[in-house]
């Protein structure tokens, strides 16, 4: 079935892509709502989840109770700061011999894993110092 074209959701999608700090669906709200004051939050939080769904973005669920939002849907691992919240890319080499390592006495399927590393950025670190 083919997806209806939406225009809220095209401008959901577009705000993503121009950010790489993977926002919460507040933070898409209040951005989109400047193009088009007209959206209402909870067509954003349908729109993220609907992309999300699909494929089209990535859906990270970091233990906060709020889910955060990323255009990047390749393969990649992200960083949270334990002081201030931020989550970031990393830039490393594929883990995935990690699922070959799970699954070597589990007798059922694994298709993939999420991780997520924790501990200072750099901003906050340099604070510490301060």
């Amino acid at each position: 079935m083919a997806l209806k074209y939406s225009r809220q959701r095209e401008m959901i999608k577009d705000f993503l892509m121009t950010r790489h700090d993977h926002p919460t669906a507040d933070i898409v709200y209040m951005n989109v709502r400047r193009q088009n004051p007209n959206i209402s939050l909870g067509t954003v939080y349908r729109n993220l989840s609907l992309l999300a769904d699909i494929g089209e973005i990535q859906r990270l669920r970091l233990g906060d109770g709020t889910d955060h939002f990323d255009a990047d849907t390749s393969p990649h691992y992200h960083f949270i700061c334990t002081k201030c919240g931020c989550v970031m890319d990393l830039k490393m080499e594929s883990l995935e011999s990690i699922t070959d390592i799970a699954g070597a006495d589990f007798d059922g399927t694994i298709d993939g894993h999420v991780t997520y590393f924790y501990g200072t950025c750099g901003e906050c670190a340099k604070s510490e110092v301060l």
